[in-house]
């Protein structure tokens, strides 16, 4: 079995991983630097099946991942009205749990064939879905998914990215596929399961792994759409064009072949990163963020084409902020004040709107020191430094989470 791990994780990430690869028809996996424990399946890992595919792997927010484009206008040309700027992009997009759009956006994925999926499980199923799908498109939700703008030092260039998935009708379409693939109805409320549930497969070729696999295609045409319209209302914003591009997923199940053989690799937390494919790799608001692009070499294709996909926690939301009463909204415990955050995304020079302690730098490895065990993989293209970063309020619970 190809396996291969980067960087220094902790004893139950590592103990996840070995978990998933002793799990079905596995054919290899890679566990990147910025890995830590998730559900299932480690963030940051990837697992490579052969014929299988795993809705607990590809997580809760289906196609979550980033759009980043260099803008047509320098950043000197608007730092002096950076903070209007960013209180109209919070002001236009919508952040936040089970927010609908302020404006309907059609979009001719609503009419892809797929949509017929939901309506074999069940009519009411796919209306109640696809109404939630049409709401929420071009909204931002909330966790760790952003919009930012940023600087290349080096010459002076605005850059545009967002962070986010297929929002709810995801993390619906997934709690569904994990109900049936169970023996639970679609619709069911799920039993709590742990972390440490083993992954659950679908044979590719079977009606339910064909309806998941067609499934999660529309909700990352869902998410791709959703990252085109926010990025589009920016740039709006801006009075800007886009002159370059870079779009993933990084929680997702491909069809690629490797070692002359067709495989499903799952990755969650992860960004593909292809011989020349090109990545946004996003660090903490105090952080820089880069454009990358895949190396054409054996350490590489070891690697599964795989490559972090951001900076990687190392203290969870709750040790950060606190335990939240959610009857009082008020959060006691955290290792995190929130003028140490204010502190230090001042003194990096980002203006902030929204966003809460467990989303400040302080709990996120340097990316830089990821991006290092990763040099014999990838190149970095641009080093980008956050001036603006909008985020959904602090005390916003987000189950769409990645």
């Amino acid at each position: 079995m190809q396996k291969f791990i980067f960087g220094n994780h902790e004893e139950n990430t590592l103990r996840q991983f070995d978990n998933c690869l002793k799990t079905g028809n596995v054919i290899g996996g890679v566990l990147c630097a910025d890995g830590h424990y998730g559900y299932s399946q480690p963030v940051g890992g990837v697992v490579v099946y052969d014929g299988q595919i795993s809705p607990s792997g590809v997580g809760y927010d289906i196609a979550c991942g980033n759009k980043a484009v260099r803008t047509n206008i320098q950043y000197d040309d608007i730092k002096n009205i950076l903070p209007s700027i960013m209180d109209e992009i919070a002001g236009k997009i919508s952040f936040g749990i089970g927010r609908k759009n302020k404006t309907r956006v059609d979009h001719e994925l609503f009419d892809d064939p797929d949509w017929n999926v939901y309506r074999e499980i069940g009519q009411q199923e796919h209306d109640r879905l696809k109404k939630l799908a049409i709401d929420q498109l071009g909204t931002v939700g909330a966790g760790n998914h952003f919009v930012d703008l940023f600087v290349e030092e080096k010459t002076g260039d605005l850059w545009i990215a967002n962070h986010f998935g297929s929002r709810g009708f995801g993390h619906q379409t997934a709690s569904g596929f994990l109900n049936l693939a169970n023996n639970r109805e679609f619709s069911d409320r799920a039993p709590g399961e742990s972390m440490e549930q083993a992954p659950t497969l679908m044979d590719l070729d079977s009606e339910l792994g064909d309806m998941y696999y067609r499934a999660m295609t529309l909700a990352g045409k869902y998410a791709y759409a959703g990252r085109d319209y926010v990025m589009d209302e920016v740039l709006k914003i801006l009075r800007a064009e886009a002159l370059f591009t870079v779009h993933n997923h990084h929680n997702y199940a491909w069809k690629e072949t490797h070692n002359g053989k067709e495989t499903i690799v799952v990755r969650k937390g992860a960004t593909p990163s292809a011989p020349g494919q090109l990545g946004f790799i996003g660090g903490s608001m105090g952080d820089i963020s880069v454009i990358v692009r895949g190396k054409d070499n054996a350490e590489n294709e070891q690697a599964f084409y795989s490559t972090v996909h951001g900076a990687g926690r190392i203290m969870s939301r709750t040790q950060a902020a606190g335990r939240m009463n959610w009857k009082k909204r008020t959060r006691s415990g955290g290792k995190i004040s929130r003028q140490m955050m204010d502190d230090a995304v001042k003194e990096f020079g980002v203006i902030l709107r929204g966003g809460g302690t467990d989303e400040s730098p302080f709990v996120y490895r340097k990316l830089q020191t990821v991006l290092d065990a990763h040099k014999e993989t990838i190149d970095v293209l641009h080093v980008l430094k956050p001036v603006g970063v909008c985020m959904a309020g602090a005390n916003e619970f987000d189950p769409y989470k990645d």
